[in-house]
């Protein structure tokens, strides 16, 4: 009997994980579209998103968001992780 349920409790946790990091996943790749949302703490995650996948894809995308922003901190934030994901790109 307790076999049983310590089977079932095993099934439930790795099922919830699996089910957690979907969400999750679905969670961050929507992220990369905030960055141009109209609201700056939106911008700001996604910054922190964008800016720890360093791609020339996301290099490009953060390119025009250091032309397109207005607050200067988030500027300057978008070139500081610009200069840095050239330096590692190459």
């Amino acid at each position: 009997m307790r076999r049983e349920y310590l089977g079932w409790g095993i099934v439930g946790a790795v099922g919830g994980l699996a089910v957690g990091m979907t969400l999750w996943s679905r969670h961050m790749r929507g992220a990369k579209r905030d960055l141009f949302h109209r609201r700056a703490v939106k911008r700001m995650a996604a910054l922190g998103y964008v800016g720890a996948r360093p791609s020339v894809e996301n290099a490009r995308l953060l390119r025009d968001f250091t032309s397109w922003e207005s607050r200067p901190a988030l500027r300057r934030r978008a070139a500081v992780l610009l200069r840095r994901m050239e330096t590692q790109l190459g």
